[in-house]
């Protein structure tokens, strides 16, 4: 429906943990954003994205408000989880589901409302780029990988449930090509919020929130100014890459390896 599009989501300062307001006013995101959210291990990142994933109106610790194309968000949004515009995916995902891989996506595409194979087969193939073991549909969703489930939530995400705001909590060490979900966030024009550790996420990010203490502490924009780090960092994720390939398949790493 025309009114559930959205086109703009808003976060509104709140306060550290000693109750010091953030050194901003709001932070304002569009489909299409990537944003990397960086800090220290306890500064506040996954409480970022969990005031985005249920909409804080200044109910939670951090005293954050989100808006919705500049208002409080519907209820809706809020109590119906078929209409609710954020997934959000972390490493400990877990599918408590016996079905196959298959069934489990037709039922998905059932309770949506949509029919036919094409979308389940389509879901299948976008989550097969971003695994290194390819995912098979007859498979059980409880035998998937931690990476095969974390890749094909993502793809059900962009796909199934079609939401338009994508959280990831540090799934990039779960077995995931992450700059293939980054590029097919994009591709459709998603926004999407990413905690990580990874240095090499927050360079190919748009933007990056960096948490202190509970709070943002920065927001970096850094329109282009990494572009000679982030081909280095290109280089060395797919070195990396390569070595493990290597070693999975059972080969000796018996020279270097080309960056």
């Amino acid at each position: 429906m025309p009114e559930d599009i959205i086109h703009e989501i808003t976060i509104l300062s709140g306060k550290n943990r000693n109750g010091v307001p953030e050194g901003f006013d709001e932070i304002r995101i569009k489909p299409g954003d990537t944003i990397s959210i960086v800090g220290p291990t306890g500064s506040g990142k996954s409480a970022l994205i969990n005031d985005i994933e249920i909409f804080a109106n200044r109910d939670t610790v951090t005293g954050r408000k989100i808006l919705i194309n500049g208002a409080i968000p519907p209820e809706y949004f809020i109590r119906d989880p078929a209409r609710k515009p954020v997934a959000m995916i972390t490493q400990n995902t877990r599918c408590l589901c016996d079905l196959s891989v298959e069934d489990f996506l037709l039922m998905h595409t059932k309770s949506r409302g949509y029919q036919g194979q094409d979308l389940v087969d389509t879901t299948i193939s976008l989550a097969n780029q971003f695994t290194g073991e390819p995912i098979q549909r007859k498979v059980r969703m409880t035998q998937l990988s931690g990476g095969q489930t974390r890749s094909l939530m993502v793809a059900d995400a962009i796909l199934i449930s079609n939401t338009p705001i994508i959280l990831l909590d540090e799934v990039e060490n779960a077995g995931i090509f992450k700059d293939r979900v980054i590029e097919a966030l994009r591709r459709y024009h998603k926004a999407l919020l990413f905690v990580t550790h990874d240095p090499l996420v927050s360079l190919l990010s748009d933007r990056r929130i960096v948490m202190q203490d509970g709070a943002v502490a920065k927001v970096l924009t850094p329109n282009g100014l990494e572009q000679s780090a982030l081909k280095q960092m290109l280089a060395y994720d797919a070195a990396i890459a390569r070595v493990r390939e290597m070693i999975r398949a059972g080969e000796l790493i018996t020279k270097a390896v080309p960056a």
